[in-house]
This record gives structure tokens, C-alpha cells and sequence, in this order.
């Protein structure tokens, strides 16, 4: 009854003819990651399919997220001197969920090689959860340092711009990709996922009080984190990429004809950062600083949205689309709230609730169509293993039932084959 075909045939056809291509080039993926997921996944039953290990690594995510925002849902708990500060049992299991978040990412590919389940589905569902991850992940690093009420923190507005800065670190990863036909997995993954493990499992034995001090030099530690973030994301990841889209269209291996073309991907992206940027700069009633989860989350999906459809373009060579319908409601809730004359703080926070609930219910229905989608593509089902080749409901004797397997040269390291960390450098982590 809800159910719609997002992907049209050109994008369907784009999927049969799909190649894993990736480079990761990060030594702490390469020489310490990889043998750690090598040797975790062999834990984990053969019936398991993959992309429920991608699922439950994202429930663990949101776990983690929730669990201080139960806590601390105007970023106030953190601030010096609170009076009701998260418990240090909340920040161990944060701790604990991001620790499982990570992991299950990294296992999840392994798993689909070591069950020979590698399907276009696995790495679309993957990244596309990923995308949506990045909102969570972000919001609960700030719940250690809290609103700048204190002075050693930073304000919220700026805490924003970051939040907006991880969407921008992982949405070029993927027009780098669109461009250039292969992915350039970004260090600062890995090394943002075990920093915030370890982060709040120290939080939970000195307590958020430890970071209320000015370091040599006199500087807090939030802005200097700042700094240095913006260096990592920009000084860094940004040069890269664009060296590498250059360097393609240089050469001629670009898949884009021009470099025009090759920019679509990045209007929806600019255009909702404008547009959410001025609402929340210039809000009247002040609403990021009123209710800044709603307002982040509210960002949060619709980059995911904008990042899935830019990353199903990528994977069919197809072209990807100009305009985001989502910014149609962003832009009348942003304009309503800037130019309303005498509009109240609780008008403005029921446009925000009400966007919200639009864009959390679109995005979800958009992935659960594709998957569905996807799934009767490729003779699957998403969350279970189904016997090759005649054991699956639609499979017979013409093969019709069989898993549509990704191209690749990586391979599991099972238990009599230790000696393939190579191939797991070359390709990266393909998370299938």
C-alpha cells in the first residue's frame, strides 16, 4: 500500500553491472583494525547475514546517542559545576555501544565474503546508514563538553558548523567517488570512532569536571579540539579530494564529461546548509539554542537523505539528481520562521517538530522502498541468508535465486588462511 519504486530501470541496470572499486590507505585500518575484524568475525555463525550485522551496528549507534540524551538533552549536563550530571554508568555503556557500533561495521563486509553473500544491497545499505550515523556520532562527542556556559567549551551555533563539517567530510568522500569512480575511504573514520570509545570510557572514571581546565597556553580543550577537527576536515580530507577529482579529470578517467556535471551532487548539499544555517543564525526565538537535538537531528536526516541518493548514483553511474525534494518543506518552515512577523518561541519549535517528522518519516520510507527494491532485484532477502541456487522462495533450477555477487579481490581470512592482510589493505573495507 506505501510501498514505491524509487530506482528507476537505468539505476536497476546500473546495479547488475556494479564493481567494488576502494583504496584505503590508513595504517591504523590496515595494520590494526583489519586484523582485529579478522579475527572477530570468525565469532560470529555463518547464518548471520551481514546486513543484519550492518543493522544492529547502527541500533548500536543511536544506543549511544540516546543513552546520554536521556541524561542531557539541552547539553547543559556537562557543564561545569551541574547538578545533575550524566552518570558515569551511562558513559561506560555509551562507551561500550560505540565500541559494538564499530566493530559490526567493520565485520559486516567480512561476514558477506566469508558467506559469499556480497551483493550491491550490502555496501548501498552500509554507507547509507552511515550517512545517518554521522549526526549521532557527532552530537554525542559535544555532551562531553556541553554548552559554552562555562567557558570551556563552545558555543552551540559552533557546535553546529561541525556537525555540518562531518556531513561535508563524508558527503565529498562519495562526490569524490561520483567523479572519479573510486572511493578514497578518509582516515578520520577509524580514528573519530576509537577516539570516542576511549573518550567516554575515561569520562567514565574521571567524570566530565576533568575537562573543565585551561591547558598550556591557557586554552580549553574544546576549541582546540575545534581547530583541530577543521584542520583534519578541511587543511586535510577536503585537499585530497579535490586533488584526486582533479587528477581524474587531468588524466581522463573522470566519469563525469565535465566538471559541471560533476558538481550536481553538491547543490542539494549547499542549499540545505544555507538554508538551515540562516534559520538557525538568525532565528527569532533563538532555535538551535532552544531545542538543538530536534534542530541537528532535523540536519542529520536530511543530509542522510541527500547522501543515500547521491551514493546510489555513484554505485550505477547514473546521473544524480539536481534538487532534493525535502528542500521544498525545509525552505517554507525556514522562510515561515524568519519572515513571520512576531512569530512565538512555540510556533517556531512546532515548525521544527513538524519538519522533523516529514523528513524522518520520508527518509525512512525512501529506504525501506529501496530495500525492498533492491532485494527483488537480486533475489534476496535483507536480513537472512537464504540457500543458493533453489533454497530461497523465488529460487529454481534457472539459478533465478541466487545471490548476485559483487565483483572483488578481497577475500575473508578464514582459519587455515592467515596471510591475506595485503588484499585487505588494497581494497579497504568493503562493507558488503
Amino acid at each position: 500500500m506505501f510501498y514505491r519504486a524509487y530506482l528507476s530501470k537505468d539505476v536497476l541496470r546500473g546495479f547488475d553491472q556494479y564493481r567494488y572499486s576502494c583504496q584505503d590507505t590508513s595504517p591504523l585500518s590496515n595494520y590494526f583494525m583489519h586484523p582485529f575484524w579478522n579475527q572477530v568475525v570468525k565469532l560470529c555463525p555463518r547464518w548471520v547475514a551481514p546486513n543484519l550485522l550492518t543493522f544492529v551496528g547502527f541500533l548500536c549507534c543511536v544506543g549511544h546517542y540516546a543513552l546520554p540524551a536521556v541524561y542531557d538533552y539541552d547539553f547543559r549536563a556537562s557543564t561545569k559545576d551541574s547538578e545533575h550530571p550524566i552518570p558515569s554508568w551511562a558513559w561506560a555503556a555509551t562507551s561500550v555501544l560505540l565500541f559494538l557500533a564499530h566493530t559490526l561495521d567493520g565485520i559486516d563486509g567480512k561476514q558477506a565474503r566469508r558467506t559469499q553473500t556480497s551483493t550491491p544491497l550490502g555496501e548501498l545499505f552500509d554507507h547509507g546508514l552511515d550517512s545517518w550515523s554521522t549526526v549521532f556520532i557527532a552530537s554525542t562527542f559535544y555532551s562531553v563538553f556541553g554548552r559554552n556556559e562555562d567557558g570551556f567549551s563552545i558555543p552551540i551555533f559552533r557546535m553546529y558548523l561541525i556537525v555540518w563539517s562531518v556531513f561535508f567530510v563524508f558527503h565529498i568522500t562519495h562526490w569524490e567517488k561520483y567523479n572519479t569512480g573510486i572511493m578514497y575511504l578518509p582516515w578520520s573514520y577509524d580514528i573519530a570512532m576509537l577516539t570516542g570509545t576511549l573518550l567516554y570510557l575515561v569520562t567514565s572514571f574521571i567524570g566530565t569536571e576533568a575537562y573543565k581546565v585551561n591547558l598550556p597556553g591557557g586554552y580549553p580543550a574544546g576549541p582546540l579540539l575545534e581547530i583541530i577537527f577543521y584542520f583534519c576536515s578541511y587543511g586535510l580530507a577536503l585537499n585530497m579530494t579535490m586533488y584526486n577529482i582533479w587528477h581524474a579529470y587531468r588524466s581522463g578517467t573522470a566519469k563525469q564529461p565535465n566538471a559541471l556535471e560533476g558538481m550536481r551532487p553538491m547543490v542539494s548539499f549547499i542549499l540545505a546548509f544555507v538554508m538551515c544555517t540562516a534559520w538557525a543564525a538568525w532565528s527569532p526565538n533563538g532555535i538551535l539554542y532552544a531545542d538543538p537535538r530536534c534542530f541537528l537531528l532535523m540536519c542529520g536526516t536530511l543530509y542522510a537523505n541527500m547522501s543515500c541518493r547521491l551514493i546510489i548514483s555513484q554505485m550505477t553511474s547514473t546521473r544524480c539528481e539536481l534538487l532534493n525534494w525535502l528542500l521544498l518543506p525545509t525552505a517554507a518552515c525556514a522562510a515561515a520562521a524568519l519572515f513571520a512577523p512576531g512569530i512565538s518561541l512555540s510556533a517556531e519549535l512546532a515548525l521544527v517538530y513538524v519538519l522533523t517528522a516529514l523528513v524522518l518519516a520520508a527518509h525512512v520510507h525512501y529506504c525501506a522502498c529501496v530495500v525492498a527494491q533492491m532485494c527483488e532485484l537480486l533475489k534476496i532477502r535483507c536480513f537472512s541468508i537464504e540457500p543458493r541456487g533453489g533454497g530461497g522462495g523465488d529460487a529454481g533450477d534457472d539459478g533465478k535465486g541466487e545471490h548476485r555477487l559483487i565483483p572483488t579481490s578481497d577475500r575473508f581470512v578464514d582459519d587455515d588462511d592467515d596471510d591475506d592482510d595485503d588484499d585487505d589493505a588494497e581494497i579497504g573495507r568493503p562493507s558488503l
